[in-house]
């Protein structure tokens, strides 16, 4: 019968933790909180932008909007297709009523509606993604999180790079089903 020591215990635990914690680093946030979000808000203290102040977004983190996709769209453009309302050669055009969209870099993004008129109205989302340092608990998220630091695309100032040599940085190279397997591995020797 194997027995095990103390550090090969210690090593399976930090691992499973480590599972845990890649598991857990993403989620997907409702649009505005709720499925009927993305339209002209009715007052600026109503806009998606009021909303997107008071929440956090990570890289890895995903978007969706809930909304008919036959009356509007939802178009990931530029800083001065946002300003513009510029709905002409989006980045990404999204009209399926159900949109996710995954957020793979710190700094701006904007988004439109593909309706012109509604985007002149207020139909529009501009976030900024934190750089990938730090974590939060996954899963569907609707509610508040504690206030952004302010805006880098606001200061003109460039996003704060991802760290390195962190342990998920460990865990994207090796991944974390191989440092599990070799926890196992080295707890059954």
């Amino acid at each position: 019968m194997a027995r095990t020591t103390l550090l090969e215990t210690s090593c399976l635990y930090f691992f499973c933790l480590l599972l845990l914690a890649d598991l857990a680093c993403c989620k997907e946030i409702l649009v505005g909180g709720k499925s009927s979000a993305w339209k002209i808000p009715s007052s600026p203290s109503e806009s998606l932008n009021k909303w997107a102040e008071s929440l956090r977004f990570h890289v890895g983190d995903s978007l969706v909007w809930k909304y008919d996709g036959e009356k509007d769209s939802v178009l990931q453009v530029t800083k001065e297709a946002y300003i513009n309302c510029n709905t002409t050669n989006p980045a990404a055009n999204y009209s399926n009523g159900d949109t996710k969209v995954k957020l793979d870099r710190s700094g701006p993004f904007f988004f439109i509606s593909g309706t012109k008129s509604n985007c002149i109205e207020g139909e529009k989302l501009h976030i900024v993604v934190m750089s990938s340092r730090g974590g939060h608990t996954g899963g569907f998220f609707t509610g508040s999180a504690p206030s952004p630091a302010p805006s880098h695309a606001l200061l003109g100032t460039p996003a704060v790079p991802p760290a390195t040599g962190s342990a998920s940085s460990l865990t994207r190279r090796i991944g974390v089903f191989g440092l599990v397997g070799l926890a196992i591995v080295l707890l059954y020797q």
